[in-house]
């Protein structure tokens, strides 16, 4: 049996999880790419079925020997670094670019479907808009490293025909579990639920612009099973295999901190408790403060599972996933 799929960043959070949903479908011939290094990522792939796993240094030597496996259908490349404080960026481009042309080079080669993960960092601060369109890359400013490493990639894929055949997904803010790993880079869920069960109250970043209210900056949140989703649509065999070039994966909505505040406070049983810190020194001029995917691309290649509404899928965020783990890990295995 060879694989049918494979997986970059398969360990990660969006892969692990979009590998879970494929064992769901009954699909297990995959090929999960990662690097596990020595934290607790590893633990995302437990439980999960595939064919085998490769170390992403290793895999890629092999793609520049041999190509990709004889018999593959689609390669859905996750593998990055997500890290938006991220500074070195020899470490980005080399991880983020060279990494990506190899894989996208190779699947052009043998006709395998290539769906990668681009971000809505590239918009930058959002005065050119949100519009998923090509023909507008060259309009937007990255605020960060991160996001500059994913927008020159987008461009070089748009400039060598790969966006003719191939899809990049602008992820949003994207949030649920098997994000542990992620560390300072997690989702204000994961990090506020674990500041409210210790301290009660929950800290968001104070705003520096007149135009916007401590805490009602704005993002585009999107649960990890609705991107999952999205991603997979794309696949051969399914609704998206003929679509190409970049789509926004967001909910299509924009929703205040405050709000998502206010959902996990609900989640947890708890009237809301906020504390607005100030913005630090190092993302002023670099943070988004309003984000706001439009998705009519993604409706118009026959997507239409509407997104879980964000109080819905904070609440099943809290109390099937990270509940459940805070009582598994408590002493005796009680939530303590």
């Amino acid at each position: 049996m060879s694989e049918k799929i494979v997986v970059t960043g398969g360990a990660g959070f969006i892969g692990s999880n979009l590998i879970r949903r494929l064992n769901q479908m009954g699909e297990d011939r995959i090929l999960v790419v990662d690097s596990l290094g020595t934290g607790p990522k590893w633990k995302n792939l437990n439980g999960l079925s595939f064919l085998d796993y490769r170390q992403k240094n290793d895999f890629i030597e092999t793609v520049r020997a041999e190509g990709l496996p004889a018999g593959l259908e689609a390669l859905i490349h996750l593998g990055a670094c997500s890290s938006t404080t991220e500074q070195d960026l020899e470490y980005l481009i080399k991880n983020n670019y060279e990494y990506s042309k190899i894989l996208a080079e190779a699947c052009r080669a043998r006709g395998i479907r290539f769906i990668y993960a681009s971000s809505a960092a590239t918009y930058g601060n959002g005065a050119q808009g949100y519009r998923d369109n090509e023909a507008e890359l060259d309009d937007l400013r990255p605020l960060n490293g991160y996001g500059f490493s994913k927008h020159i990639f987008d461009l070089w894929a748009r400039r060598q025909g790969i966006l003719e055949r191939a899809v990049g997904l602008k992820y949003f803010n994207v949030f649920g579990p098997q994000e542990d790993h992620k560390g300072s880079m997690r989702s204000l869920v994961a990090k506020g639920f674990e500041q409210v069960r210790r301290t009660g109250r929950l800290r968001l970043f104070a705003s520096d612009r007149p135009d916007y209210a401590d805490g009602d900056q704005e993002r585009d949140f999107l649960y990890v099973k609705d991107a999952v989703e999205m991603t997979i649509f794309f696949l051969p065999g399914l609704p998206g295999e003929r679509a190409v070039g970049i789509h926004n994966a967001g909910s299509g909505q924009a929703s205040t901190w405050n709000s998502l505040a206010a959902a996990l406070f609900s989640a947890l049983g708890r009237q809301p408790e906020i504390e607005y810190i100030p913005l630090p020194q190092e993302l002023r001029g670099k943070y988004q403060y309003h984000t706001l995917a439009e998705m009519e691309k993604l409706r118009k290649a026959g997507y239409d599972r509407p997104p879980t509404p964000l109080a819905e899928a904070v609440s099943d965020y809290v109390k099937n996933h990270l509940l459940e783990k805070a009582a598994a890990e408590a002493p005796g295995g009680e939530e303590k």
